[in-house]
């Protein structure tokens, strides 16, 4: 992981998420090439069996490299301490919530979709690279404290912030006796 520390998310997501698809769609085309649509392989040789658990492999290693950590790192980033731990609790809620769903429908996935079961998440990875390109600010660099800033001058999360929400001078300071925030 030390090598990719002089590289913004945004470079390593684009390049896994290129590979990531291209590894996928070998896997549906070995798939598919072999199983077609009826699922029948008739004789199948060892070495094509490895040859598929190992592009599945290769996957799931530059997966739990790149994607797969993202959905704890950027709302760690992206959000000020104020709401950090509401909005990781919220991260971690939906993270559950969604790999419960994909683990109870894949293998319902698997069966009517065959090979293009990895097509259809090929095509999300593609998705979401293209989120993290255009959407995503860089983060590298820039103290949590100056976040709203960003979020200000994005071209599409700018319409969405208002100075109301990231004050231009000063910040919010807790006060004593459960009195709340007050402005500084």
């Amino acid at each position: 992981m030390y090598c990719f520390a002089y590289y913004t998310y945004e470079s390593l997501i684009h390049f896994f998420g290129s590979t990531f698809a291209c590894v996928q769609a070998v896997v549906a085309a070995c798939i598919g090439a072999k199983f077609g649509v009826n699922g029948n392989p008739g004789e199948l040789p060892k070495w094509y069996a490895i040859v598929v658990v190992l592009f599945i492999c290769i996957y799931v290693a530059g997966f739990a490299w790149s994607w797969g950590p993202l959905g704890w790192l950027v709302p760690s980033e992206i959000f000020p301490l104020e709401i950090r731990s509401a909005a990781q609790s919220i991260n971690v809620s939906v993270n559950m919530l969604f790999t419960f769903i994909v683990a109870q429908i894949f293998l319902t996935m698997l069966c009517h979709l065959k090979f293009g079961l990895f097509l259809f998440f090929a095509f999300f990875v593609v998705l979401m690279s293209i989120f993290v390109y255009y959407f995503l600010p860089e983060t590298k660099g820039i103290p949590i404290e100056e976040m709203g800033q960003v979020w200000k001058t994005h071209w599409f999360w700018s319409r969405y912030v208002t100075d109301e929400d990231y004050p231009k001078a000063g910040g919010y300071e807790m006060t004593k006796g459960g009195q709340g925030p007050k402005n500084v």
